[in-house]
């Protein structure tokens, strides 16, 4: 596992409608790892993997990326981005969606059905997007960002609104995709998700709460549960 770490902030402030929705967050992503970044609607959750990918404005503070600025041009191609609504094209098919963007990245036409194969599209490769339920469109959204091979995948509640299966099935796959070298940043509201991360990061209100593995804050809370022990933080931050 690489020893530079994958993202590092540094007294990262971000307003945003005239609000902070980032507040003095210092915090480090480990690379190589799934870092859960977990919180209610609200948090600072989607403003935090904007910054990440560069499309936020940052107040002021540091926010670095394998050690370059956060929106530096020299990142575009070693980070994949999959937005919480499916940013694929609705009027293509599953495999005209990625096809495009293999030509787009300049990615290797295997790519396409290795993909396809990856995310469980096989027998939906031709149908297209918008004729796919919401699972469905969310697993294209996610083979498009996995397109480019990227080192950083940043997942904004890729698994809202999902049945179950396809939940688990994607957790799977993000495992996968960590044991084999890539590092990802997966937001969720869901605490129980925070049991499929080595690593958690807590955010409410724009601040950082606690950083760690699952059982670290088990552990720092005297809870039974993840998310008893982050409604006890939460308590902790009000008081």
């Amino acid at each position: 596992m690489p020893d530079e770490p994958a993202v590092v902030s540094q007294g990262l402030h971000v307003i945003r409608g005239g609000r902070p929705a980032l507040n003095d967050l210092s915090a480090t992503v480990k690379a190589g790892v799934v870092t859960g970044l977990l919180g209610p609607s609200g948090s600072g959750k989607s403003t935090l993997i904007r910054s990440i990918v560069g499309v936020q404005v940052i107040t002021s503070g540091a926010l670095r990326v394998f050690g370059l600025e956060a929106g530096s041009s020299a990142l575009r191609s070693r980070i994949g981005y999959m937005t919480q609504a499916p940013s694929v094209y609705s009027d293509l098919s599953v495999r005209e969606n990625l096809v495009y963007f293999a030509r787009v990245l300049r990615a290797p036409g295997e790519r396409v059905d290795e993909l396809i194969e990856a995310v469980g599209l096989e027998q939906e490769r031709d149908r297209i997007v918008d004729r796919l339920s919401g699972g469905q469109r969310a697993r294209v959204s996610l083979a498009t960002a996995l397109v480019g091979r990227p080192e950083l995948l940043v997942l904004d509640e890729p698994t809202v609104g999902l049945d179950p299966v396809l939940r688990r099935d994607l957790w799977q796959m993000f495992e996968r995709l960590a044991s084999e070298g890539t590092t990802l940043l997966v937001s969720s509201h869901v605490m129980d998700e925070a049991r499929h991360c080595a690593e958690i990061m807590l955010l409410y209100d724009g601040r950082l709460l606690a950083t760690g593995t699952p059982d670290d804050l088990l552990r720092r809370t005297g809870a039974e549960d993840l998310e008893d022990g982050f409604l006890r933080l939460v308590e902790e931050a009000r008081a």
